[in-house]
C-alpha cells in the first residue's frame, strides 16, 4: 500500500507512553499511512516492546541518544511519502486528526506545515499549545498555553508548528533543508519554520486536529536542567542563525534584554547558573552552525518576518 503520510515517532525510554500513542495511531480514519520510530539507545525495554507489539511498525535503532533532531532526520530520510507527521511519544491522537491536518495542509501549495490543536493530557478543558509565537526578545511563546479549548476553535497562520504534533511538507522540507542536528532538542521546529518564512512559506494551525500531550514526557518536567541548559543555548543559536547582520545588530539590544529576563526568571527559581551555562554554551558554540545563507530575492520576506517579531512581541506583553 502506497502511503502518503509517514509518522515519524522519536523514542527516548518512553515505553510507558508507547500503548496509548500507537493505539491511538492505528485507531485513525485515515488509512494511508506508515509509522516510522526512531529509538534513542532507550534502556527501559521500549525496542522489545515495540518489536512485540506492534511489529507492522518500522523500528530503527540507534546504539546512542542522538537527540531529537537528529532522530526526527533519520525518519524522514527514510520515507518517501509527501507529508512527515512529527509526533511526540507522551501523546495521544484523536481518530480523525490525520485527515484533518491533510485537509489544511492541501488547502495551499505554500503551507509548509500544520500544527495540531494540542490539549493537556491530564487537564482536558485546557489547551497545550495552539502554534507556537517567536519575538524579538528570543523568546517563543506557545499560543493558549493553560487556557480555555474554545478561545482557539479558528484556523490562522502561526509562527511555527509545534514538531511535537505537526504535518510538513517533504517536498519543502527538501527545499529548505532537514531540522538542525545541532539544537539536538528544543527550538528546532522554530528554527526550521524560521527557515521557511524567509523563502516565503507558512505555518497554519488546524484546530480540527486535536492532540492530547502529556508534556515533558522525555525531559522529565518542566524546568529541568538539560532542558534549561539546551533551551538557553538554542536561543543564541535561533538568531544567529536566521538573521543576517543588520538584523542581528537592530535586534541585539531587545535579545540582550530578554535574555536578562528569563535569567532573572530562572535566578528566582535557583537555576540562574544553568541558565547562564547554557547562554555561554551557545555563544562559545557559535562556530559549528551554519547561517542560513542570505539572499537578497528574499529582502520583503525579512521585513515581513521582523514586524511580525515585533507583533509577536506586543501581544506577549500587552495580551
Amino acid at each position: 500500500m502506497d502511503t502518503k503520510v509517514s509518522i515519524i515517532i522519536p523514542n527516548f525510554n518512553g515505553k510507558k507512553f508507547l500503548k496509548t500513542c500507537l493505539d491511538s495511531i492505528k485507531n485513525q480514519n485515515y488509512l494511508f499511512y506508515d509509522v516510522i520510530i526512531i529509538d534513542n539507545a532507550s534502556s527501559d525495554g521500549s525496542v522489545m516492546y515495540i518489536q512485540e507489539n506492534y511489529p507492522e511498525f518500522t523500528l530503527i535503532q540507534n546504539k546512542e541518544n542522538l537527540g531529537f533532531a537528529a532522530a526526527v532526520n533519520q525518519g524522514i530520510k527514510t520515507s518517501s511519502s509527501e507529508y512527515m507527521f512529527l509526533l511526540n511519544n507522551d501523546v495521544e491522537i484523536e481518530h480523525n486528526s490525520i485527515s484533518n491536518l491533510l485537509k489544511c495542509i492541501e488547502k495551499d501549495e505554500s503551507i509548509f506545515a500544520v500544527s495540531s490543536k494540542m490539549i493537556q493530557y491530564n487537564d482536558r478543558s485546557k489547551i497545550d499549545d495552539a502554534g507556537d509565537e517567536y519575538t524579538i526578545l528570543g523568546w517563543t511563546r506557545k499560543v493558549g498555553d493553560g487556557k480555555s479549548l474554545d478561545l482557539y476553535n479558528a484556523e490562522r497562520e502561526t509562527f511555527s508548528a509545534c514538531a511535537g504534533a505537526a504535518l510538513y511538507r517533504k517536498s519543502i522540507l527538501d527545499k529548505i533543508g532537514y531540522f538542525d542536528e545541532n539544537f539536538f532538542a528544543y527550538m528546532e521546529d522554530v528554527d526550521i519554520s524560521y527557515r521557511a518564512r524567509i523563502k516565503g512559506y507558512k505555518c497554519v494551525y488546524c484546530p480540527e486536529a486535536v492532540v492530547y500531550h502529556l508534556g515533558s514526557g522525555t525531559s522529565g518536567s518542566k524546568y529541568n536542567e538539560f532542558k534549561i541548559r539546551l533551551a538557553a543555548r538554542n536561543n543564541v543559536y535561533m538568531p544567529y542563525k536566521n538573521m543576517p547582520w543588520p538584523q542581528l545588530v537592530l535586534n541585539g539590544i531587545f535579545l540582550i534584554v530578554g535574555y536578562f529576563i528569563k535569567y532573572l526568571f530562572f535566578f528566582k527559581k535557583g537555576q540562574g547558573s544553568t541558565y547562564l551555562n547554557g547562554l555561554k554554551e551557545g555563544f562559545n558554540s557559535l562556530g559549528k552552525v551554519e547561517k542560513t545563507k542570505y539572499e537578497n530575492k528574499y529582502f520583503t520576506n525579512y521585513l515581513k518576518i521582523e514586524w511580525l517579531l515585533i507583533k509577536n512581541t506586543i501581544k506577549f506583553i500587552f495580551f
